[in-house]
């Protein structure tokens, strides 16, 4: 059993910085891929970012490639997501989750954080 818990969101404008942290519970946290998914109002959720267990492999949407790095420390069992250059469009409820499947499918990932809000105003 994992748990998750993200922090890091906010309120911020346009053009601002946000980083988000994923803290995991358990001595397992290095044996996953670990994922960060947002969803906004009324869409479905979408991938965003994933990164391998050993950090060898980063994965990015288009919509935040150049923009967004995901890092992770396994002596810390915490993943990030620093995001540079927010725009509006980026303003939803980001998960942060852990699997061992396809990084881009939610379905795929067996434990997920509550979710942390991150509003970016123009």
């Amino acid at each position: 059993q994992v748990q998750l818990v993200e922090s890091g969101g906010g309120l911020v404008q346009a053009g601002d910085s946000l980083r988000l942290s994923c803290v995991a519970s358990g001595r397992t946290f290095g044996r996953y891929n670990m994922g960060w998914f947002r969803q906004a109002p009324g869409t479905e959720r979408e991938f965003v970012s994933a990164i391998s267990m050993s950090a060898g492999f980063a994965y990015y949407a288009d919509s935040v490639k150049g923009r967004f790095t995901i890092s992770r420390d396994n002596t810390k069992n915490t993943v990030y997501l620093q995001m540079n250059r927010l725009k509006p469009e980026d303003t939803a409820v980001y998960y942060c989750a852990a699997g061992s499947g396809i990084y881009y499918r939610p379905d795929t990932y067996a434990y997920w954080g509550q979710g942390t809000q991150v509003t970016v105003s123009s």
